[in-house]
C-alpha cells in the first residue's frame, strides 16, 4: 500500500531540496512531482520560451525545457516545464500531478491546459479543504510538493517535506479564509509579482513546521 503526501512551500528552493531528499529517501521518479508558480517570472518568461507539453509521466515532451537551467540536473527536477494550467497561471512544473492537472494524454496542447488541479488533488487522496488550499497556494505563488511513498517510508517522508519549511493546510487556509477566501476559482488570474511579495510578508511570523 502508498499513501499521496503533499505539502505547500513558500520558498521553491526549500520545495526543491525536499523532492531532492524523497529521491535519496528511494521515491521514484514517477511517484514525485513539483507544481511551482512563474508568475513573478523567476524562472523566466513564458513569453520567450516554448511552452512545454507534459506526456503521462509528467516530463517535458517538447521544446528545450527549464530544469537544466534550475539546477535540475538529474531525477525529477530535470523534467521540469513550462506550462500554463487554468487558476495557476505561468507554472513549471514535472511529474505525475503536472501531467494529471494538465490533462496530459486527452489532447493538451501548446501548454493550454484544461485539467483541474483540485481534481487531481482529490484523486490523489486529498480533502476537498487541502486541495483547494494546495491550488490556492501555487495561484499566490508557492510551490507544492507531491509524492506517492509505500507505507514503510511514510514517516520519514513526512519528516522530510516538513524539516523543509512546507505549510501547515489548516493554518494557511484559515489565513485564506481570514481575508474573504472560500475556494480556488480556476477563473481567477494567478498574483503579480507585488502580489507574492506581499502575500510572503504576511507569513513570516508562522511558526516553523517540525
Amino acid at each position: 500500500m502508498s499513501k499521496t503526501i503533499t505539502r505547500l512551500f513558500d520558498d521553491y528552493t526549500d520545495a526543491t531540496n525536499a523532492v531532492r531528499e524523497l529521491e535519496s529517501l528511494g521515491v521514484p521518479h514517477d511517484d514525485l512531482s513539483i507544481v511551482a508558480s512563474n508568475a513573478d517570472k523567476t524562472h523566466g518568461s513564458h513569453d520567450d520560451h516554448d511552452i512545454d507539453d507534459v506526456d503521462d509521466h509528467g516530463d517535458v515532451s517538447r521544446g528545450s525545457g527549464t530544469g537544466a537551467l534550475l539546477g535540475g540536473a538529474g531525477g525529477l527536477l530535470a523534467g521540469l516545464g513550462l506550462l500554463a494550467i487554468p487558476g495557476l497561471g505561468p507554472i513549471v512544473a514535472a511529474g505525475w500531478l503536472a501531467a494529471t492537472a494538465a490533462g496530459a494524454g486527452i489532447g493538451a496542447v501548446g501548454g493550454a491546459a484544461t485539467g483541474s488541479i483540485v481534481g487531481a488533488l482529490k484523486n490523489a487522496g486529498h480533502t476537498d479543504e487541502e486541495a483547494h488550499v494546495y491550488s490556492e497556494g501555487v495561484r499566490r505563488g508557492g510551490s507544492l510538493v507531491s509524492a506517492k511513498v509505500p507505507d514503510d517510508l511514510v514517516d520519514e517522508a513526512e519528516a522530510v517535506l516538513n524539516r523543509n519549511n512546507s505549510v501547515d493546510a489548516s493554518t494557511r487556509g484559515n489565513a485564506y479564509r481570514a481575508s474573504g477566501w472560500s475556494s480556488f476559482d480556476e477563473t481567477a488570474p494567478a498574483y503579480s509579482k507585488e502580489q507574492i511579495q506581499r502575500e510572503r510578508g504576511m507569513y513570516d511570523r508562522e511558526a516553523p513546521r517540525v
